[in-house]
């Protein structure tokens, strides 16, 4: 498979991830608002207060959570899939024995058809170790040497 086709994949999947965890917040969001406007004034007087206030501060978490996933989105919509890297960095594919690096968004572990592949954020300690780092070199990963057998 060719190496830009497969950044392409691996940008579709962080893509389909996100948009996921889009959904997920903008759904979580406005079901804790729905139950903070819905919460039925009751005898118990600031029980009502409190619940509304508790569904607000829910709601706002999620409203967060769904501002950091959009800042990610656009992050990963400035990787150009077509450039080829000669160093691990931002939009880099790195190629170890069994498995892959993709320095991106830190999304965790995939399963792909060509093997696992490693979702980093360029901030992740992995990523920070591989920087600079080019095709033939090693680096350590969980005490271990790790080869690095291609770069794009």
């Amino acid at each position: 498979m060719e190496n830009v086709q497969i950044k392409k994949e691996f940008l579709a999947i962080c893509e389909e991830m996100l948009q996921q965890r889009i959904a997920t917040s903008m759904q979580a969001m406005q079901q804790a608002q729905e139950s903070a406007n819905s919460d039925d004034k009751n005898s118990a007087g600031d029980k009502y207060e409190t619940g509304r206030a508790a569904g607000q501060l829910e709601s706002e978490m999620y409203g967060v959570n769904l501002k950091k996933h959009r800042a990610d989105l656009a992050i990963l919509n400035t990787i150009d899939p077509t450039i080829i890297h000669t160093q691990c960095g931002l939009g880099a594919a790195i190629k170890c024995e069994g498995f892959f690096f993709f320095i991106a968004l830190g999304l965790g572990a995939v399963a792909h058809p060509l093997g696992k592949i490693f979702m980093l954020s360029p901030q992740a300690p992995i990523s920070i170790a591989m920087k600079g780092k080019k095709a033939g070199d090693s680096f350590l990963m969980n005490g271990k040497p790790v080869k690095i057998l291609e770069i794009f």
